[in-house]
C-alpha cells in the first residue's frame, strides 16, 4: 500500500528526493513518517509529517538538511534530502501512522512500505 522510491547512489554533499506513494487506500488523514536502517544498525527515525502537513518533526541528525512534505491530492509524501553524508547511507522506509499526528516511535506506525536504498559515497 505504500511504496518508497527515488533512492540511488550519490556523492557526499549531493541531494536526493524520495517519494512515498500510497495505493489502494488514501492516507490523507494519517501522519506519515520516514525511517531508515543501515546494515547492522537498528531502525532509525528520520522525519514525520502530520495529516495536513501543518506539523513536522525531524531527527537531530537530519534537521536542517532534510525536508518532509506531502501532497494529499497525489497521495504522496516526499523527503527532500540535501547535503548528504556517508552516514545517511541506509534503506529508507515510509510508514503511515494510525492517527493524524505521530512521533518518532516506530510502533506508532501501522502501515509500512518497501524501502528504497540510499547510498552516499565519500
Amino acid at each position: 500500500q505504500l511504496q518508497a522510491s527515488g533512492g540511488g547512489l550519490v556523492q557526499a554533499g549531493g541531494f536526493l528526493k524520495l517519494s512515498c506513494a500510497a495505493s489502494g487506500r488514501t492516507f490523507s488523514n494519517n501522519a506519515v513518517g520516514w525511517f531508515r536502517q543501515a546494515p547492522g544498525k537498528e531502525r532509525e527515525f528520520v522525519a514525520t509529517i502530520s495529516w495536513n502537513g501543518g506539523s513536522t518533526y525531524y531527527a537531530d541528525s537530519v534537521k536542517g538538511r532534510f525536508t518532509i512534505s506531502r501532497d494529499n491530492a497525489k497521495n504522496t509524501v516526499y523527503l527532500q534530502m540535501s547535503t548528504l553524508k556517508p552516514e545517511d547511507t541506509a534503506v529508507y522506509y515510509c510508514a503511515a501512522a494510525l492517527g493524524a499526528y505521530s512521533g518518532s516511535y516506530y510502533r506508532q506506525y501501522a502501515y509500512w512500505g518497501q524501502g528504497t536504498q540510499v547510498t552516499v559515497s565519500s
